[in-house]
Formats: structure tokens, C-alpha cells, sequence
């Protein structure tokens, strides 16, 4: 048989001080580099010998190709007997492992790859050592990096006040939308005669609002700055759509409420009636505090950034938003910007509006001071909506408390336990959410036809109460005539809806004593405060007293598309 291949001189092993010879018949042996536990070493040009810590080793005599087919990576414990007739053994755990069919399906797979390009001998330069390639794993957020303030934004106002192309546009200059699909969103728009609607299209996603030009779900984005992690809830304008935005304005800390400057649009809006009213009294009995007031559509030609213009609104707004239950001093801010060219959203517009001189829209928001937060209370999150996905979703704002993958949790009214598969905040995966993010979670043990908005996610330990019957505190804001036992409403708590029954009138409490009446009333009207009974038809909701958990112990009373009356729960009677 001739000889094609040349053995090295010998395999040296200054470590130990070993030498062994190879003996003379293993002539057509390759090159041998073992894969385990051995990174073989670099070199510019084939080396005369290979240096090894390993006992030495000794090759049967076969052919080159059956040399390299019997090489198998093998896996951590391996051992490999000498000169036997049937070539070397190589045993894992007392089993022989089978020569794979092809060395490239092998490689991919092992911690060695051979590349000897066709030819009998094996270059260093193409031997590389790659451990086992892990499992692709999902993008997990990084815990350090999402410690940033989060804060939830809620923009509302009277419709085509402009609040999805503010809200499109804020996402743009933050990165968050790139040119590209700013261009064709814009093209798209101006198939459509569109061609102002389309910064607002990257908020409103479905067909039904990019025809009609009017927000029907609460959109949901996210932008950050250097030391904050904002989401967007942009809130329905039309009055058809007030729950929807009740909804949203629920999982808020911040509200921007947006109002149109051009000539006619203002005055539709903030008169009796007009969603500017009713909205700013709805955020404000959500809890939210902070309420910045961006004047837009500056640029108008009706305006042209004129500061009497905004002025005169900011006149007109101040005396009712302070009726609301807001301080202007300390609660509200006022801001001129242009939604649909950007002046005043991210930088500063001086060369247009000179006469104002505070923040932007964005710097502004980065300034707040951060919300306080519930975190070492027990877990509570209103679920907002669910749907199917490989397994049951949900959607909400975690209230209090932290929440982990794999956590055992109680779905309450129902008393279910659930497990938690997955976590998302933000459409970024994650292994733990903390309060005031808005989430997305992945339930195990729970069908997605037995969770409903309104349902809340509980610790075990520490179960939120249900309620049927309960004794409430409620201001009649607007009716035109007076109420009785055994009126009937829908009532909007955290982010359930349901109808419910006036009991009983306990007692009527004087606006400016505070002192309750000692006879029962037989009615109460508006601009009235009074201590009720009211009773859910529905079943029994998830509720706690405003005292001890004032996110779900505050509500609004709505009857034929109108807020009728804002109130506080006191007390769980049943």
C-alpha cells in the first residue's frame, strides 16, 4: 500500500516529560487533534510536531478517509483504548458512538471543526475550536437598564384636537418610528387624501381608524429619554368612545391634555358638552395628578403662533380645571406647540414663537419628579384586556407589588390560580415587572374566555376584596333632574365597567361644613354630595376602599353617554 501521508517525529508533552514515539505503522494517520478539553493551538504555518497534555496516544493503521470518518468530537468523557483490531474505540458512558455520515452535519454539533479543504492533510489554520452552541434564547430586557422612571402618559382632549399625530410625531423624534415608515405611512395617507393624518397612523394601527381619522382603542407606545421610560396611551376623542378612554386614563400618571388653537375648534370643545370638559374631569378622578396643557396647532393660519390666541385660552381653561380639583400653580403647565411640524415637542422653537420661553413638550415630561410607587405592597394588576396567543394573554398596569416569571398568582373574582409563563414590558421580555409598568403576561391554568377587563391579578397571600353591596361617597356633577333610590347607572372602576343600583340614600354632606345631614334624603340632584348604597347587577366586582387602595376604590357613575356623577368607595357592605 503506498504511502501518501508522512507521520510527525513525535508528539512532544514538555509538561509532563513524556516522549512516545509513534510507531512506524500508523504512516497514514492524519495529523490527529483532539477535541476535548484541548483548544488546539494557532499557528501561521503546519508546525513539525503538536504539543499536547494528554497520555499518549496511538493510531491503528487504516486508511486516510476511514481516519477521518472514525473522528467523532466526542462528548466530556471519552476513552479511547490502544491498537485494537477493529481501530481505536471511543466510549461515552459504555456505548459505542456511531460515525456520523457527513463531517459537516457532525461540526455544527461539537466543540471541533476539520477543514482539510479536500486534501489528505489537516492545517492548523483551519482548525477551530467552538464549544456547544447554546439555544437561541428570547430578547430579555436588561434589568439595570430599565430602571429608568417610568411614567404612563395619557393624551386626551376634544377629537381631531390632534393627539395621535403628537403622540406619532413625539415617537419619530425619539427614534422610536424611523424615516422609512414615517414615508410610507405618508404615502399611504395621501392614496387616502389624507395627507396631514399620517404621523398619526403609528398610533392608530387598524383600518377602521386610518379611514375615519378618529382613535377607537386606546393606542399604546413607548419612547425613552436619558433618564426616563415613557408610555404613550393615546385616549379616544369622540364621545362615543368615553369609555374606552376611562379605560386608559386609569393606567395614567400624567396627563396632556391637547387642545386645538385654531379659530372655532377651541370653543367646540371646552363648551357644555365637548370632550375637553368631560375628559379633564375623568383624569382627574383616574388620580392623576399632573396635567400639562399643550396648546396645538400654532401654525395654523387662524393663529399663526399668536400669543394673545393662547393666552385667551389659558384664561378660559385655568378657572375650570381648577374646578376639577387641580392647582394651577403646581398641578398644570401650559405649553404652545405645532403636532404636525414638531415646533415645541422636542427642541425649543424660538425662531417661531419667541414670546415663550419655558421647555419643551419632552423636556418638560423629563423633568417631573418621579411617581411613588407601591413596591413592597401586595401584588395588584387590573387586567385591561386579554386575548389568545399560543396561551392566554393579558394586558395591564401593575398597581403595587413586583411580579416574576413563574410566580403563582390568584386571579380574583374567580379565585383561580395561575402561574406566570411570560412577562413583557413594554414589548420587551423580562423576568420581573415592577409597579407602574405597563405589562403583558403569558397565564398558564386559565382559558382566555374565563378572563375578562375588570378581572385582578392578586398575591395568594393577600386577596383584593369582591364586592356586591358597598357604601360610596359621590358627587352629582351633571343631571337635569334629581336622583332617587332605584336609579340605575353603568359605574367605570379601575378598569371594570359595570351596571349598578342605588340602594339607599344614607345622608347628604355639606360642601362647606363637611357635615353629613342626620335625616336620610329622599332624592339628591346636582352639584350635590352624598353618602349612597349602590348594589352591581352583574355579579360581584373587584373593588377595595379608597382609604386603604385608592386606585381601585375610585369611580365614575355614566348614563346615556354622560359622566353623571364621580365618587369614592367607603365601605365593602357584601
Amino acid at each position: 500500500m503506498a504511502q501518501n501521508n508522512g507521520p510527525p517525529d513525535s508528539w512532544d508533552q514538555p509538561e509532563n516529560g513524556v516522549d512516545t514515539a509513534v510507531p512506524g505503522k500508523n504512516v497514514f494517520a492524519k495529523e490527529f487533534v483532539p477535541s476535548f478539553g484541548t483548544t488546539a493551538p494557532a499557528a501561521t504555518s503546519r508546525p513539525e510536531t503538536s504539543t499536547f497534555s494528554s497520555v499518549p496516544l496511538q493510531l491503528s493503521s487504516t486508511s486516510s478517509s476511514s481516519v477521518t470518518d472514525d473522528i467523532s468530537p466526542p462528548a466530556p468523557a471519552v476513552v479511547i483504548t490502544e491498537n485494537t483490531a477493529n481501530g481505536d474505540e471511543r466510549k461515552e458512558a459504555g456505548e459505542e458512538e456511531e460515525p456520523p455520515d457527513e463531517w459537516s452535519d457532525k461540526a455544527s454539533q461539537n466543540s471541533s471543526t476539520f477543514d482539510d479543504g479536500g486534501s489528505g492533510d489537516v492545517d492548523s489554520e483551519h482548525v477551530t475550536t467552538a464549544f456547544s452552541k447554546p439555544k437561541k434564547q428570547p430578547k430579555v430586557a436588561n434589568m439595570a437598564a430599565r430602571r429608568k422612571d417610568h411614567l404612563n402618559i395619557v393624551f386626551i382632549g376634544h377629537v381631531d384636537a390632534g393627539k395621535s399625530t403628537i403622540g406619532g410625531h413625539i415617537m419619530y423624534l425619539t427614534g422610536q418610528v424611523d424615516k422609512r415608515t414615517l414615508e410610507k405611512y405618508e404615502r399611504e395617507a395621501k392614496e387616502k387624501n389624507r395627507e396631514s393624518w399620517y404621523l398619526s397612523w403609528a398610533l392608530d394601527t387598524n383600518l377602521e381608524e386610518r379611514d375615519k381619522g378618529k382613535t377607537v382603542e386606546v393606542g399604546r407606545a413607548f419612547f425613552e429619554t436619558e433618564s426616563k421610560h415613557f408610555t404613550i396611551l393615546d385616549a379616544p376623542g369622540h364621545k362615543s368612545f368615553v369609555p374606552n378612554m376611562i379605560g386608559g386614563a386609569s393606567q395614567a400618571d400624567v396627563s396632556v391634555l391637547v387642545i386645538s388653537a385654531r379659530k372655532g375648534e377651541f370653543e367646540t370643545g371646552f363648551e357644555r358638552g365637548g370632550q375637553t370638559r368631560e375628559h379633564a374631569m375623568l383624569v382627574k378622578t383616574a388620580g392623576v395628578r399632573h396635567l400639562i396643557v399643550v396648546v396645538n396647532k400654532m401654525d395654523d393660519p387662524t393663529v399663526e403662533w399668536d400669543e394673545t390666541r393662547f393666552n385667551d385660552i389659558r384664561d378660559k381653561l385655568t378657572p375650570y380645571l381648577k374646578k376639577c380639583g387641580f392647582n394651577p400653580k403646581s398641578d398644570i403647565f401650559y405649553i404652545p406647540v405645532s403636532g404636525l411640524t414638531g415646533y415645541n415637542l422636542k427642541d425649543c422653537a424660538q425662531e417661531v414663537c419667541p414670546w415663550y420661553d419655558g421647555p419643551s413638550l419632552i423636556q418638560y415630561l423629563d423633568s417631573l419628579p418621579p411617581v411613588s410607587r407601591m413596591s413592597e405592597g401586595p401584588i395588584r394588576l387590573p387586567i385591561v384586556d386579554r386575548y389568545k396567543d399560543m396561551g392566554t394573554i393579558v394586558l395591564g398596569k401593575v398597581e403595587s407589588g413586583s411580579i416574576s416569571k413563574g410566580q403563582i398568582l390568584t386571579l380574583m373574582p374567580n379565585k383561580c390560580a395561575v402561574e406566570i409563563m411570560q412577562l413583557w414590558s413594554d414589548d420587551d421580555e423580562t423576568e420581573q415587572v415592577f409597579p407602574g409598568e405597563n405589562v403583558k403576561l403569558k397565564l398558564k391554568n386559565v382559558e382566555e374566555e374565563d378572563v375578562s377587563p375588570g378581572f385582578i391579578l392578586c398575591s395568594p397571600d393577600n386577596l383584593c376584596h369582591t364586592a356586591k353591596v358597598f357604601d360610596a361617597q359621590i358627587v352629582i356633577l351633571e343631571h337635569k333632574s334629581i336622583i332617587c333610590a332605584g336609579y340605575s347607572a353603568v359605574m367605570h372602576v379601575h378598569t371594570s365597567a359595570e351596571e349598578v343600583t342605588l340602594k339607599a340614600l344614607i345622608c347628604l354632606i355639606d360642601k362647606k361644613t363637611n357635615e353629613k345631614s342626620k335625616t336620610r334624603p329622599r332624592f339628591v340632584k346636582q352639584d350635590q354630595i352624598a353618602i349612597v348604597r349602590l348594589e352591581v347587577l352583574g355579579g360581584i366586582i373587584c373593588v377595595e376602599p379608597f382609604k386603604d387602595f385608592p386606585q381601585m376604590g375610585r369611580f365614575t357613575l355614566r348614563d346615556e353617554g354622560k359622566t353623571i356623577a364621580i365618587g369614592k368607595i367607603l365601605k365593602v357592605v357584601a
